[in-house]
């Protein structure tokens, strides 16, 4: 028999040809382009040796092959792979060791892999790979990626995309992949921005971002919206799983019926009839304690100790003697002598009549002089008992115990002589009682109005973002102008002086100032003059060189269109504008932008176009602002305090603290000396300036919040206040000269006209310059002329 030779595995070593590498390097060498490799792919002398020895062993196979096969008589060898018929014999082993050698694939029972792929094909299973050929033209079988179905053990498991395991991301730094997936095939390392896309990565943060790094594949680490919910209900201290009901219907264990028969009907137990060891330690420690008699048993009281527990009374008059008038000393009280209508046989004339019996019977016991009628017995015998002894003598006891031991001196004080005197409203006529015009035609709330100097005009704007002049004794709408914008208008002021016409409106973060088209040529001329002269001084300005900086304030032409119309500037700032505050001399302005950091407040120059920011930084949110009327001197307004300063030496003077929570407006008097402030908490209050930084005074007479106050600026002793509860309040404030001499606050009358609207009552007042008239706006979308 002959002896089994063991087959041996042929070896073949592969050399890549560089048009190899090209195709290869084509195909999937994203990283490679990118230079991430450098140095890596390079050969060293180690690398060379291994190969030459190689190469030399697997010479030596070759020949064994060549000898086993002469000597076992088959001269060629024939591997069939994809049609292909390749031969291998002596003759042209000189041309397989220079050219690349076929790799064979052998089974363990002899067979090459074709002919076993070729055996699988005529069964009934399909191959589960394809054949095709690589970049050197060597075929490559190519198997279909593992698809695992529902009884696989993979079904339920997360699809992992790395298949590396547990093994660190830093063992592959120095690769171009981080790993392989479940094909084999190498999984690319993402790429990495520079620091300045990481910096704007993350500013614009996408959703389910989390700025961690998935240790599967190396990637950015984003959540799924399921995952983000299940976040979200965890900060909300939620059920994480969805549809999860805390409150599932209660399963009654136990029925509402009553069972005739017992669940059980076994004996009861023995323990239930035996009496309890615990109950019988106590009977026994107290039977213990009644023995050596520290538990005694009750005896009745003698009547010894019952006359000792009586209570002792004494008679504090019982050896009164006569003694001087003292304050500590009180004298028995005395009844009075009987008079003769109490005896029992009285004068005719001290008897009543029937009429006055049954008057005294119907009468009240506390309307009753006396508790007694007098009545006419013949003799004393027949006198009766006296119904009423009991009652008296029970009454006195209570005085005679109830009774002070101290004689005392009751003050006979009125209340009402300790309330200030006032003078009597009607003596400090005149002041506004009743509404004399109603003026309409703004759609929706009107948010500020304004008397222009002369008392002649009334300008208002509201949300509907239009700007009406109307004439004030009868009510006619005589101008109106609709801005670009769709913002509403904040604010109308008008600019004080009676040499211009000028008119300043504030609509969301624009300004515009406007000379109506209404007065007499001469004043429109000057007014638009007096607008237009700070053009000419914003081109001629200069710098001298300095760097440019960003203007507070954009100074521009509004447009043809509008500039027929009226609107002359139009002033851009960076926030909403909600308060114009006139210098008297009409040269500046300021306005307020609570939104506003360091540009909340800014002061405007008219004759140079020029717009300041007085302050770098300022303590609280801004309010709002107001010029002195007679010195250098700016008030600035936050939610709590009022600050002053002085704008010749640029130093703050004084900080007055109201008390309110949220000031909302303040006024100053036209002296100079005194100013009122409105809260949104409801309070209206009177600062002296010499007197103290306190409120003087503190008015509560409003239910909501205040919106406006304003003193009379044309001499009248007058100043109101106007808020959200639809009233107008009218105060008499007069202020004089004496410092040892009080402010004299009168409240005079309330005014009613104004419906409140969404919580908003009148939001803005102002006074005629030289009447007792007032003009206040309401949410409720009217103007009213109070006279």
């Amino acid at each position: 028999m002959a002896p089994i030779v063991a087959a041996r595995k042929r070896k073949a070593v592969t050399r890549d040809s560089p048009e190899a590498d090209e195709v290869v390097l084509s195909d999937g060498g994203s990283d490679f382009e990118n230079g991430l490799l450098d140095g890596i792919l390079s050969q060293d002398e180690d690398e060379d040796e291994d190969e030459d020895e190689y190469e030399s062993y697997l010479q030596e196979d070759t020949e064994n092959d060549e000898n086993e096969s002469e000597s076992s008589g088959t001269d060629v060898e024939e591997v069939s792979v994809n049609g292909l018929s390749l031969k291998n014999n002596g003759e042209n082993s000189h041309h397989n060791k220079t050219e690349r050698a076929l790799p064979k694939f052998v089974h363990s029972d002899g067979r090459n892999h074709a002919a076993a792929s070729e055996e699988a094909l005529d069964g009934d299973a399909s191959p589960n790979y394809t054949v095709a050929k690589d970049a050197n033209g060597n075929p490559r079988y190519i198997y279909n990626s593992i698809d695992p179905v529902y009884d696989s053990d993979d079904s339920d498991a997360p699809a992992t995309t790395n298949t590396i395991g547990n093994i660190p991301l830093s063992f592959y730094d120095s690769y171009p992949h981080i790993g392989y997936d479940i094909n084999g095939k190498k999984i690319s390392r993402p790429a990495k921005g520079e620091a300045l896309d990481a910096l704007l990565e993350s500013i614009d943060v996408p959703k389910g971002w989390t700025g961690l790094t998935d240790g599967a594949t190396g990637k950015p680490l984003e959540l799924s919206q399921e995952e983000l919910e299940v976040l979200r209900r965890i900060q909300m201290n939620e059920v994480p799983e969805e549809g999860y009901d805390m409150y599932p219907p209660t399963i009654e264990y136990f029925t509402s019926k009553t069972e005739i028969m017992p669940l059980s009907a076994a004996p009861e137990p023995k323990r239930r009839f035996v009496p309890s060891k615990h109950e019988a330690k106590r009977v026994m420690k107290i039977v213990r304690a009644i023995r050596e008699g520290r538990i005694l048993p009750y005896k009745p009281p003698t009547e010894e100790d019952e006359e000792e527990q009586e209570l002792k009374t004494y008679d504090i008059w019982a050896n009164e003697a006569p003694r001087p008038d003292h304050p500590m000393n009180v004298p028995a009280p005395k009844l009075p002598p009987p008079g003769y209508d109490e005896s029992y046989h009285p004068p005719p004339e001290y008897l009543p009549d029937a009429s006055e019996k049954k008057a005294w019977e119907e009468a009240d016991d506390d309307e009753k002089a006396k508790d007694y009628l007098p009545k006419n017995h013949d003799s004393l015998r027949k006198v009766p008992g006296y119904d009423r002894f009991l009652k008296e003598k029970f009454e006195r006891c209570l005085d005679l115990y109830l009774a002070p031991r101290v004689r005392r001196n009751k003050l006979n004080i009125d209340p009402e002589s300790l309330l200030p005197k006032l003078p009597n409203p009607e003596e400090l006529r005149p002041f506004p009682t009743t509404c004399a015009i109603v003026f309409r035609g703004h759609e929706g709330r009107i948010r500020s109005l304004a008397i222009d100097p002369s008392g002649v005009w009334l300008a208002s704007g509201g949300d509907d973002g239009t700007i009406r002049i109307w004439e004030l004794l009868t009510g006619r709408q005589v101008w109106s102008v609709r801005l670009d914008n769709d913002d509403a208008v904040n604010v109308v002021r008008w600019r004080p002086g009676t040499d211009a016409f000028i008119l300043s409106i504030a609509s969301g973060e624009h300004l515009y100032l406007i000379v109506p088209p209404i007065t007499d040529p001469e004043t429109e001329a000057s007014s638009r003059e007096i607008v237009d002269a700070g053009w000419g001084y914003a081109a001629n300005g200069s710098t001298n060189g300095a760097p440019k900086k960003e203007p507070a304030a954009h100074w521009a032409r509004p447009g043809t269109r509008q500039e027929d119309e009226g609107v002359l500037v139009k002033i851009t700032l960076r926030n909403t504008i909600k308060v114009i505050s006139w210098h008297r001399r009409g040269e500046y302005f300021a306005t307020v932008s609570p939104q506003g950091q360091t540009s909340a407040v800014a002061i405007h120059t008219l004759s140079k176009h020029l717009t300041q920011l007085p302050f770098r930084k300022l303590k609280g949110l801004a309010q709002t602002a107001q010029f002195h009327p007679s010195k250098p001197i700016f008030f600035v307004a936050t939610q709590r305090m009022i600050r002053s300063y002085d704008l010749s030496k640029q130093e703050l003077l004084k900080i007055i603290q109201p008390g309110a929570r949220w000031i909302s407006s303040f006024d100053l008097h036209p002296g100079g000396d005194n100013l009122i402030v409105g809260s949104y908490d409801k309070r209206l209050l009177w600062h002296d300036l010499d007197l103290s930084v306190r409120p003087y005074k503190t008015l509560r007479y409003h239910q909501k919040a205040i919106r406006a106050v304003k003193f009379h600026q044309g001499g009248l002793p007058l100043f109101a206040d106007a808020s959200d509860d639809g009233t107008l309040q009218i105060f008499h404030g007069k202020v004089v000269g004496d410092l040892m001499e009080n402010a004299t606050i009168v409240p005079l009358k309330v005014l009613r006209g104004h419906q409140v609207k969404k919580e908003l009552g009148v939001l803005d007042l102002d006074w005629h310059p030289r009447e007792p008239w007032c003009v206040s706006a309401g949410a409720d979308g009217t103007c009213r002329l109070w006279t």
